[in-house]
């Protein structure tokens, strides 16, 4: 299996930004589109593209700025997603180095 390609730049890495946007745009985007298109008549092909276009871009790119602030700022170590040390402050059973 081929690993995947990163994209690292400012400590970011932009190449899962961008898949995570397409996944949870997908996952989010989709279902939310399709209620709002409930809302109105779209009585064409050419209508349920312009609609798909006029609400999918702003979720993609709402999405994409949200991702991309969740990457930076567990860049940066504001977040809990820093696993080498448990809930005390010590590093857990798995970090500790072995003496010879």
């Amino acid at each position: 299996m081929q690993p995947v390609e990163r994209a690292e730049y400012e400590g970011v890495d932009y190449a899962w930004v961008m898949q995570t946007t397409f996944v949870v745009t997908i996952l989010v985007g989709a279902p939310a589109a399709a209620l709002l298109s409930t809302l109105v008549t779209l009585e064409s092909w050419g209508a349920r593209a312009a609609f798909a276009v006029r609400v999918g871009a702003p979720i993609w790119f709402v999405t994409a700025v949200a991702v991309a602030l969740y990457a930076k700022r567990a860049e940066t170590g504001d977040g809990d997603s820093e696993g080498d040390e448990g809930s005390d402050g010590e590093p857990t059973g798995d970090e500790t180095e072995e003496h010879a």
